[in-house]
Formats: C-alpha cells, sequence, structure tokens
C-alpha cells in the first residue's frame, strides 16, 4: 500500500515530528518480500520535517556495499538532448538496466534555440559521452565502482593528417571560430549555419560510435559539407568548422583521416556515469563560500557521499506552509550533519525534484513537475546482473 508524500508532510506538521517513518522498497507493492528485505538494507528514502522555519527535506541513503545498486543518468528527450519531467524521463530507461529506485534533476542547462536543452556540463549515460566538461562541479562512478566529485578539464581535440591538433566541443552551439563534433543525440542536424562540416565514418576495424571518455578514434573522411545544417545518423559524427576558422585548419577531401581524442584531466577512462553541476558544497568535511546573492533560500537538489552512503538530497521551497528553502550555507550545514564528507548542488528552484519508490516524494514549486534536461537516477540490477 501506498503513502501520499503529502499527507506525510500534513501528519508531521500535526503531530510536531520532526523525521518521517522511513519509507522501503516494501511500501512500493511491486517487489516480492525477498527482494525488498534484501534492498531495504542498501536503500531507504526519508522526510524530514522541521515545522518551525518550515522545512522539508527529501533524502535518498543508498548503501555503497550493496552492488546490486548501481547510477545512470538520463535525458531529457529520451534518445536525444530536450527537457523532460523526471517521471518521463525514468520511462525511457532499459529495462536491462534494471528497476529504477530513486532519482533527482540534474544539471543546470542550456536556453538557446539551437542547443535548448542541453546539460550545461558532462554528461556520460551508460558510458557514452553526451556532452563534454565544462569547468563546474562534476559527480561520477569511477571505474573501481567508487563515487568522485571534482572539476573536470576538457582536453577532447582533432588531430589532422598533418598532426596539428585543434580544441573540439561536443554536441554544443558552434561559434564562429570552433570546432565542434556532432552525434545523433544532438537531435536530426547540426542546427549550424556555414562554415565546413566533415561527415565522418568509420576507419576500417577501429573502435567507433558510441563515444566514450579517454578514447581515440581513428575516423575517414566520407563527405564534406558547406551549407550547415548536416543530417545526423548513428553510424557516423560531424565535425563542424566555423566560418571563422575554416582558414586556420587543414582543408580536407573525402578519403582523408582524422584522429578525434576525447581526454580529460583527471582522467574519465572507463566511467559509464556522470553528471554535472555545481557549486561545490562541502570538500572533505570542510563548508565552501559563495557570493552573498547565491546565498538565498530556494528549492535545492544535492548529492553527497562519504565511506559508506552516497545521498540524494532535495529541500522543498517557495511554499511558506511547507518549506522555505534553505541557502547553501544552510544546505551545506545540513548535509554535514547528514554525514556527507563530499557534496555538490545540482539545479534548483522549479527543477528542484526527487522521485523515490514509484513517484514524486518532493513537492515541487512550481505545483508540478518542470522539465529538465537530465536526471541521475538509482537502479536496482536484475538477479543476472547482480550475480556478475
Amino acid at each position: 500500500m501506498g503513502i501520499e508524500p503529502g499527507r506525510l508532510r500534513v501528519a508531521a506538521r500535526r503531530s510536531g515530528m520532526i523525521v518521517l517513518p522511513l519509507l522501503t522498497l516494501a511500501l512500493a507493492g511491486s517487489l516480492t518480500a525477498f527482494g525488498a528485505a534484501r534492498t531495504e538494507r542498501a536503500f531507504s528514502y526519508t522526510n524530514e520535517v522541521t515545522p518551525e522555519v518550515p522545512w522539508s527535506v527529501h533524502v535518498v541513503r543508498i548503501d555503497r556495499a550493496h552492488h546490486d545498486l548501481r547510477f545512470c543518468t538520463t535525458l531529457g528527450g529520451g534518445a536525444v538532448l530536450g527537457m523532460g519531467i523526471l517521471t518521463d524521463q525514468l520511462k525511457s530507461l532499459p529495462p536491462e538496466l534494471g528497476t529504477p529506485l530513486a532519482a533527482i534533476n540534474g544539471d543546470f542547462y542550456e536556453k538557446s534555440k539551437d542547443c535548448a536543452g542541453r546539460p550545461r556540463d558532462l554528461q556520460i549515460r551508460n558510458g557514452e559521452v553526451i556532452t563534454p566538461p565544462a569547468g563546474h562541479t562534476c559527480f561520477w562512478i569511477d571505474a573501481q565502482g567508487d563515487p568522485q566529485m571534482t572539476n573536470i578539464v576538457s582536453r577532447f581535440r582533432v588531430v589532422w593528417p598533418n598532426g596539428q591538433a585543434t580544441p573540439i566541443g561536443l554536441n554544443v552551439q558552434r561559434t564562429n571560430d570552433a570546432a565542434v563534433v556532432y552525434t545523433v543525440v544532438m537531435g536530426a542536424s547540426t542546427h549550424t549555419e556555414e562554415g565546413v562540416e566533415y561527415v565522418l565514418e568509420r576507419s576500417a576495424e577501429r573502435p567507433w560510435l558510441p563515444l566514450r571518455v579517454g578514447q581515440t578514434y581513428e575516423a575517414r573522411v566520407r563527405q564534406v559539407q558547406t551549407a550547415g545544417n548536416t543530417p545526423l545518423d548513428r553510424q557516423t559524427v560531424i565535425l563542424s568548422i566555423g566560418p571563422g576558422l575554416v582558414s586556420a585548419v587543414p582543408a580536407l577531401k573525402p578519403g582523408a583521416e582524422v584522429r578525434l581524442i576525447l581526454d580529460t584531466i583527471p582522467d574519465l577512462s572507463g566511467v559509464e556515469v556522470a553528471i554535472g553541476g555545481g557549486p561545490l558544497l562541502l570538500k572533505d568535511r570542510r563548508i565552501m563560500s559563495w557570493k552573498d546573492w547565491l546565498n538565498m533560500r530556494h528549492p535545492r537538489t544535492a548529492l553527497g557521499y562519504n565511506q559508506h552512503y552516497i545521498f540524494l538530497v532535495e529541500v522543498d521551497g517557495r511554499q511558506i506552509d511547507v518549506s522555505v528553502g534553505m541557502t547553501f550555507q544552510e544546505l551545506a550545514e545540513y548535509l554535514l550533519k547528514l554525514g556527507c564528507e563530499q557534496a555538490m548542488n545540482l539545479d534548483g528552484g522549479g527543477s528542484a525534484t526527487l522521485w523515490a519508490l514509484g513517484t514524486v516524494r518532493s513537492s515541487p514549486s512550481e505545483g508540478q513537475e518542470r522539465p529538465a534536461p537530465n536526471a541521475l537516477v538509482v537502479v536496482r540490477k536484475n538477479s543476472r546482473q547482480a550475480s556478475q
């Protein structure tokens, strides 16, 4: 049997309770008793209410020792860049990933017409790099299965036949003097104008799509376009050169070969999941500092961890009878009290949403879910995956 989050909050305010009862998978009603008991030890959801402020905070805690749980990211457009509510994004998860248990909204996003819904910073989805690092704080699970959190520097570049190297962006709006690689997650086409665009295909039996961080790809020019807005497909990528950069790089003909190098600092080779956000809230249990104008009370979404647990946190806000939200300072202090050693902020405001055990548990400040560019999801692996 399910319990409506709104009724839980009202009951808490009336009774003066501070911490609501722990909600586990047994409430979901769709898992076997064994599965629920097994996951209960690894996963919990709590709604903590402080009536006198008021605050309503939703917390998901994941035990790092349980390897039948894993993280993944989603896209707002399902298979492509775009905006979508958290509930709909979860529907796009491939069934083979497992059963979704909890999710929070992710990164900030671009609002330009040509890249609407593009995450602002790094995203890796099921091993595929969707967008590159852009200098903000990012969260990822490394190749050893440990959480990491820091700023990441992109060293993505194309190496031309003559050995010259040029920095490249990935699935971002191309400026006049930039070079950008586009994959099919961008949508139907590159949404560019003018410049030169090289349609790149796999070279011989070299590794090819999907693109992964830390890899080098040998590519052959299949076609040269000069009108922009080149169509995208699953077998090729487009290397787009802005009109202001064309004269500074070699001109290629069909059959020419280039290398795409997707290095980062630190090295993210082998990483299957990553998401951007920021700013950093806690580093080694030390609270960061921020500009005064950032320290206002708003709905917040955050992510933190310590040696034993990973926490997904959402603070309701802009609702005087439910929760007024937190400043960054208050949020960092709350995460520290929760036990986090490292923590970062994610997109907040109307975007702040936490989904757990089959439903949205938070109280969105706009009265309903607001579309977001991506999300971070916790799934329970199926029995075959968990045994591997």
